[in-house]
């Protein structure tokens, strides 16, 4: 079977030869040891800083080559999503004019006075300070008609190599979004929405619904095997919101997405951290087929899941990430032989790690786990 093939079949829950492998992403840190070079794929601060300083081409070449050649060469991954080969702006794109200007180590602020800060030991760079930044909503900020102007084709040029390259023998997923659970992106002030705004909510949901539907035909790409949606819901201790408030506030919004998403593919995957244990009947009932991140420090245990859900929804994980980062090679290997008896037996599984192949992953160790799952992969 190809890996196409594999991931397919797992999914529909038909037999397979082995189990198959994937990651939900790889940050540039093990592309470039796998690679032996530097990559700019998933490195989130040079993509911001390349795009400030008008090197989109640069970016794009590198998502490209370097994406293809990292999954060539490592040549177990039955499933490739478009993380390491995101969406891009235009090729015509004109960069800010000033770039940002570099006030301080990893601190950067723009004419507009926002300030942007690195932290390169965890590859992520985020926006600290914002004065322009609308922190108020009503329902009027989402009413109206929603018109989305087709994006440029070149936006997509990562991602359709992608495809092009790796797609007749993987599984290679399109990215579509969802609703966002906090209307306004701040987790704090989205949150307290729901107890005190909650039309805002409803008419914020509303809108995005309409948008993402209209980008669906641009954003799941020809050639694709399927789709992958995400929208972090939970911390460790549970979901952000009570399964009651979820049901009546959300649930109808991510449905309803995930049937307009159905009209071009018949197999979508969810990435969602956190304990989202009191929402997985509802993930199942809004028409998820496959769901990844499995925080084992959050009670996500593969062997748990699948005897609670494993009749109805697939999982793919299995390998906590603390283990790759923290741990030895042995722990890692007997990582990935618990993961393969508790999530292996009936099919429905997929190894990969509980989140990203992140920052501070250990080569000897992300090695290591491909080789002992190689060992073992034919033998459940």
């Amino acid at each position: 079977m190809t890996g196409k093939e594999r991931i397919r079949a797992t999914i529909a829950r038909r037999g397979t030869d082995y189990v198959p492998l994937g990651f939900y992403a790889v940050d540039h840190e093990i592309i470039s040891k796998v690679l032996g070079r530097a990559t700019y794929v998933r490195d989130k601060i040079a993509r911001k800083v390349l795009l400030w300083e008008g090197r989109r081409d640069e970016l794009a070449a590198s998502y490209k080559t370097d994406t293809v050649e990292f999954y060539r060469k490592i040549d177990c991954a039955d499933i490739i999503l478009p993380k390491e080969a995101p969406e891009l702006p235009p090729a015509d794109y004109t960069p800010p004019d000033p770039p940002p200007k570099k006030i301080e180590q990893n601190k950067w602020q723009d004419n507009r006075g926002r300030i942007w800060q690195a932290v390169p030991e965890v590859n992520e760079i985020q926006c600290i300070h914002d004065p322009v930044r609308k922190t108020e909503f009503t329902v009027d900020d989402f009413a109206g008609p929603v018109e989305v102007a087709p994006p440029d084709e070149s936006c997509y040029e990562a991602i359709d190599y992608l495809i092009e390259q790796l797609g007749p023998d993987r599984y290679v997923c399109s990215k579509c979004q969802i609703t966002s659970l906090t209307p306004d992106g701040d987790t704090a002030s989205g949150l307290m929405m729901y107890a005190l705004h909650p039309e805002v909510v409803h008419a914020a949901n509303r809108r995005q619904v309409a948008r993402q539907n209209q980008l669906d035909k641009y954003n799941i790409r020809p050639g694709s095997a399927g789709v992958f949606v995400e929208e972090d819901m939970a911390g460790t201790n549970g979901p952000l919101i009570s399964p009651q408030m979820f049901r009546e506030m959300y649930l109808p919004y991510l449905a309803r997405r995930i049937e307009h998403i159905r009209q071009f593919t018949d197999q979508v995957g969810m990435h969602n951290c956190g304990n989202n244990i009191p929402l997985m009947e509802m993930f199942i009932e809004a028409g998820i087929d496959y769901y990844q991140s499995l925080q084992t420090t959050a009670g996500m245990e593969i062997g748990r899941l699948k005897e609670m859900f494993g009749e109805k929804l697939v999982f793919w994980g299995g390998v906590a990430l603390e283990v790759l980062i923290q741990g030895q090679v042995d722990d890692v290997r007997k990582e990935v032989r618990t993961a393969m008896q508790r999530g292996a037996p009936g099919g429905g599984f997929i190894l990969g790690p509980s989140h990203s192949i992140a920052m501070g992953t250990k080569y000897d160790n992300f090695m290591a786990m491909i080789d002992e799952y190689v060992k073992l992969r034919d033998k459940f």
